[in-house]
This record gives C-alpha cells, structure tokens and sequence, in this order.
C-alpha cells in the first residue's frame, strides 16, 4: 500500500485555475488565457467571521443569486412531504396520522420501484408512474396535446437534463466545433456547461429597450457570424427568461420555430419559471404547443428538448 504525504487536496488549496477564450468583437476566438479564481476574501456581514459591531453602509443582505425558494422562506406543501415521507419509510402507511390520498400516492409510487422500495435502481428515465403522472400534467397544460412518458426523462434538476442533452449534441473541432446559441443576459449553466465540453459559446442579444423582447433578426445575425469560427447547431431559448423575465409572445414563439427550421437548429426551451407568471398582459406558452400547433411540416422536422422543475413554480423543492 502507497501513502501520500504534503499538500492535501481542499477547497483553499485550489487555485481554480480554468482556461478562458479570447474572442475578437466579432467572436472569433484570438487564442485561451489561463483564468484564476479564488474565494472572495470579504465575508458576508452575516458570517462569523466578521468582526461585531463594525459600522456597514447596509441594514441586511438579500442572497438573490440563485432560486432557491426554501433557503429564502418559502414553505413546503404538507402533501408532497407526506407522501415523500411514505415512500421513505413505508411503515407509516399504517400510521393514522397521514391521510389516505397521500397513502394511496405513496403506494403508486412504490409499487413502480423494484422490490417496492425507493432503495432499488430506477429505469434510466425515472420512476414509470411519475413519468406518466409529468405526461399527464404536460397534455393538461397544452389543452389536451398528447406526450409520451417515453419521451420524458427524470433528471436531478433541469440543470442537469439540459447538460445532458448539451453533451450529446456537441461535437467536432476546431471550425466544426459545435457552436451553442445563448440569449445575453444569460443563466450562467449555460456558459459554464458550454466551456466544460469544449463547444462554442454563441451569444445573441435580448431587446432591454423593449422589455428584453427576442428579436429574430439578431438571432440571425449572430448564427451568420457564428459560422465564421463554429459549426451551429443549437439554439437555447429561456422562457420566461433568467435573469431578464420576460414572457415570450405567441407569435414570438412561432418566428423561433421557424428560424430553427430553416436554419436546422436543434432547440432548447428552458421552461423552469412557468408557473411564475404573475401579469395579467402576460401568457406563457409552451414550445411543444405551439411547434405542435404549427402543423407537422414543423413538428415532424425540428427537434425539441423542453425542460421544467419542481424547484420552481408552486413547490420550489
């Protein structure tokens, strides 16, 4: 047996050290510059490490960084912890103090698990019931649009499914390499899963004049120019957008669609802030309706990942 002495490995040890492009003002990449990051060294005022009784500019600190509903005060619904709660130890399926929906939910659950216990492999895709159970929620939202458990996948956050999709579809290099078209503002998954898998970072402008609006004359714009350096081959489109939080028209949608299908474009929607609607002038529509809706010279032909989470909306888990 071999030991090890000197340096552990932690997280102050770690420079972080990540190779950066450099792009021109047209995005051609000028060559990669070694980038270091290392923790902040001013805590926040609510750290212990922060001296008491000095004076700051501010009363609190609002963490508005991530979206992370709970961590922020929002409480879990009774219902889903119950039925979390069966499933994990199903021994209280006799207790009487869990009523019988979340029993009879509890139950679905673990008769879809191997040997009925939370503990055994899933398929790939995830648990059967509550695949059927996500068609089911997807064809109420899209006024009766049939979807296929088949075609959903179970991932641990959007975040993750949208990496995974990103991953199949990146290739090639140099020129070839894929090129991945991101709105600006942007949620940082996509830059950092971009840089990861050595594919190309192919930013297109939000309207901030007009309310963040998606114009597809600069989608055009920017996958011409991407072509010069990359090999496009997908369009990621967040809606309602993260950070900016616009709401996409209808017909906005439609002109997306197809922009995709004459350019050949494999389409990301990111769809996590759907039920976060809150204007009446506002309506969200879901990419797979209206791609559907527009006829199957469209829907048998542009390809669609649509991505959704239960950390967002009503559950925020």
């Amino acid at each position: 047996m071999t030991y090890f002495s000197g340096q552990k490995l932690s997280y102050d040890s770690q420079p972080f050290a990540v190779k950066v492009e450099e792009r021109d003002d047209v995005g051609r990449i000028r060559g990669q510059q070694a980038a270091t990051f290392r923790r902040l060294p001013i805590p926040l005022p609510d750290s212990p490490r922060v001296p008491q009784g000095i004076k700051k500019p501010f009363s609190e600190v609002i963490k508005a960084n991530i979206g992370d509903a709970h961590a922020m005060g929002q409480q879990p619904i009774t219902f889903l912890r119950q039925v979390v709660a069966l499933c994990t130890y199903p021994d209280l399926l006799d207790s009487p103090r869990f009523p019988p929906d979340a029993k009879d939910r509890a139950r679905r659950i673990l008769q879809s698990c191997g040997g009925q216990s939370l503990g055994s492999y899933s398929a790939s895709q995830g648990v059967s019931c509550i695949r059927e159970d996500v068609a089911r929620y997807i064809e109420r939202r899209d006024g009766g649009i049939p979807a296929d458990p088949d075609n959903i996948y179970l991932t641990t956050g959007a975040s993750d499914g949208i990496a995974s999709i990103l991953k199949i579809l990146v290739s090639g290099e140099g020129t070839a390499r894929t090129g991945v078209m991101i709105p600006i503002p942007q949620y940082p998954l996509y830059s950092a899963a971009i840089s990861e898998l050595n594919a190309v970072q192919v930013n297109y402008y939000l309207d901030e004049e007009h309310c963040w609006a998606l114009d597809v004359s600069e989608l055009r714009k920017a996958l011409y120019r991407a072509k010069e350096y990359s090999n496009p081959k997908v369009l990621c489109i967040i809606n309602p957008g993260n950070p900016t939080g616009q709401v996409q028209s209808r017909r906005c949608i439609e002109e997306v669609i197809h922009f995709a299908w004459e350019e050949g474009l494999f389409l990301l929607a990111d769809e996590v802030y759907q039920d976060n609607v809150y204007s009446e002038d506002c309506q969200f529509h879901s990419f797979k309706k209206v791609l559907h809706e527009m006829g199957p010279e469209y829907s048998g032909t542009v390809e669609l990942a649509s991505f959704h989470s239960t950390s967002k909306g009503y559950m925020g888990e």
